[in-house]
């Protein structure tokens, strides 16, 4: 009896405990449709309301003379609640909006497709075609009503004043899915900066979004505004930026830049703001706005010149001969030489037996025309002694002490410019070279660093600022191109000085090696002089597997600084070809308004240097 009793109890136990699991199971199924799970209160708030998002117009865009530059019109996008479409006449609703139908099946189904779209619901509305033109909105408007489930959302593109500066602003396209997911802000079918300013400014550009609430019957029609419309949320829009870039000034680097690669970076050294920043070949930024963002898109990507590219910030090349005036620095303050320090040249460093070569020139030279002259084997002599100096327990400690220089004057990390994806270059220590050559090597191994070439790499900004470095005489402010953003400060990074630790003493005597490099004689830079402009300028002539790279670098006027300069022309060859003349043309051009050399103008304008490439296919 107790036996039966026990089994009878045993079963009524598993019984019970079936029961509270079927039941447990439902709640927990009914809690996580109905309390974590959105669908059901999308589908429930769909039913009576449609939250519009009013989207906010992004922040304008003008130059440093208060020329309006990137601004915003009207566009309209088609959006899609799929759950509330009906059967309607597909190729009516293709020819308004100028699509064919294999397209619309496509949209259709990405927006469908959770892993493009992993927010989709078919309760909520969807971007189905975005940025409308004025001729397709005003013919889909006249038909909406024949499109259940279909349509408008208004927001702002794009528009630009001129053709110019593609890479200093950027452009926007939508979201993606990385987007989203690091930002709530962002749904699918928004839209944020994906390069230039539009990006490094994207928090302040966009604005705030806000929502309007409309009402709506059992059929889904629009009745009006929810509660009068209290309950909606006005957007506001993006703060507007004031640039320091001198469009005039931008437009006419571009024009000397055109039919050539390279860059033309100049920045007002007292403060460190960008008057231009030229990456040629360029594109014109309205080509990236709108239903052509595709094509236009791919064009760019697949041409060989890379104009996608910001060569100005994005590039890495050997700074050549420009660099001599940073190992002079150097070798000052650490009192590896004087100013009256004088070395031999016999068309070459005669200690490596000619190499690096050197062009013909008086010898031996001390280091103002030493830097005039551009002689390579000054600087060879140079870095040679430093290298072997008693000053330092070995050449690990020396070399590291040289690299030291070289980060206080603004290589090898990035200046923090205010766009996106500046390159930091590379400034080589100790440590680099013992893993290369297994700690079996010495001065001679390293030489061609001290005329800027074998391991070293300057981005194009890197060498500007050191030519505004010079100016200033020991400092320099982050190159920035915003210079004031609406009811907000700039970062700090931007308003304080950066100092090298190098004496204001040896960046006179620098300077007047530039100088002597423009008006004196056997000077590299003749081309760049300028009557009554005190010019001070380096050239550099960049080794190159195919023709050499043309550099210039300089500042005017000498004793009161208030442009500094680079120009950059990739396969140029000598750095006095182009890149001198264009950089006098610049000076003159920002410092006076006009030029008056218009033949070499002229020339330099119609010159071209284009490298043969494969197309990309």
């Amino acid at each position: 009896m107790r036996t039966n009793d026990f089994n009878s109890n045993s079963r009524k136990t598993v019984l019970v405990l079936i029961i509270c699991s079927v039941v447990a199971i439902y709640v927990i199924q009914l809690f996580r449709l109905q309390v974590l799970s959105s669908n059901y209160k999308d589908r429930a708030d769909s039913n009576a309301f449609l939250n519009r998002v009013q989207y906010p117009s992004r922040g304008l865009m003008r130059d440093r003379n208060d020329k309006l530059l990137v601004y915003n019109q009207p566009a309209y996008d088609v959006m899609i609640v799929m759950r509330e479409t009906e059967k309607f006449d597909t190729l009516a609703f293709c020819r308004a909006v100028n699509i064919d139908i294999q397209y619309f099946r496509k949209r259709l189904s990405d927006i469908k497709n959770k892993n493009l779209n992993p927010g989709y619901s078919s309760y909520t509305a969807q971007v189905l075609l975005p940025q409308l033109g004025n001729k397709e909105y005003g013919i889909l408007q006249e038909s909406i009503y024949k499109f259940p489930g279909f349509y408008i959302q208004k927001r702002t593109i794009r528009e630009y004043t001129y053709p110019n500066a593609g890479h200093v602003f950027g452009y926007i396209a939508e979201a993606d899915k990385k987007d989203i997911e690091k930002d709530e802000y962002y749904k699918r079918g928004d839209y944020i900066g994906k390069t230039g300013l539009e990006k490094s400014y994207e928090p302040y550009l966009r604005g705030q979004k806000g929502i309007e609430i409309l009402l709506r019957d059992a059929h889904g029609r629009i009745k009006g505004k929810f509660d009068d419309g209290k309950q909606d949320v006005t957007s506001t829009s993006g703060k507007d930026l004031t640039l320091s870039i001198d469009m005039d000034l931008q437009i006419y680097g571009e024009t000397l830049m055109q039919n050539k690669l390279g860059t033309i970076i100049m920045i007002e050294p007292k403060t460190g703001e960008i008057l231009c920043m030229v990456s040629s070949p360029g594109y014109d930024p309205a080509s990236l706005v709108g239903r052509q963002f595709g094509t236009a898109y791919t064009a760019l990507e697949r041409d060989p010149y890379l104009p996608l590219l910001n060569r100005a910030l994005n590039g890495a090349y050997p700074p050549g001969s420009t660099f001599k005036t940073a190992q002079a620095l150097t070798f000052l303050q650490e009192g590896i030489i004087e100013p009256e320090t004088k070395f031999a040249c016999y068309h070459g460093f005669p200690l490596g037996g000619g190499h690096p070569g050197c062009h013909g020139h008086a010898s031996p030279l001390a280091l103002v025309p030493g830097i005039g002259n551009s002689c390579n084997s000054y600087f060879a002599w140079g870095l040679m002694n430093m290298l072997n100096s008693k000053k330092y327990k070995n050449i690990q400690e020396s070399m590291d002490t040289w690299r030291d220089h070289m980060v206080a004057q603004g290589f090898g990390y990035r200046l923090g410019v205010d766009m996106p994806d500046e390159k930091r270059g590379l400034i080589p220590n100790s440590d680099y070279y013992n893993k290369i050559y297994k700690g079996r090597w010495n001065p001679f191994t390293v030489i061609s660093i001290s005329i800027g070439q074998g391991e070293v790499l300057l981005s194009p900004i890197q060498i500007c600022n050191l030519a505004t470095t010079i100016a200033n005489r020991g400092y320099y402010y982050a190159p920035h191109v915003v210079k004031r953003i609406q009811d907000t400060p700039l970062d700090s990074i931007y308003t304080h000085p950066h100092y090298t630790g190098i004496d204001r003493q040896h960046y006179e005597t620098v300077a007047e090696g530039m100088r002597w490099a423009v008006a004196g004689p056997g000077g590299t830079c003749h081309q760049a002089n300028i009557p009554d402009i005190e010019v001070c300028g380096k050239t550099g002539t960049a080794q190159n597997a195919a023709k050499d790279h043309s550099i210039f670098m300089g500042f005017a006027p000498m004793n009161d600084p208030k442009v500094a300069v680079m120009v950059f022309v990739e396969n140029g060859g000598f750095g006095a070809t182009y890149a001198v003349p264009m950089g006098r043309l610049m000076i003159e051009k920002y410092l006076k308004g006009d030029v008056r050399d218009k033949n070499a103008e002229t020339y330099l304008r119609n010159a071209k240097i284009l490298r043969n490439v494969v197309p990309k296919v």
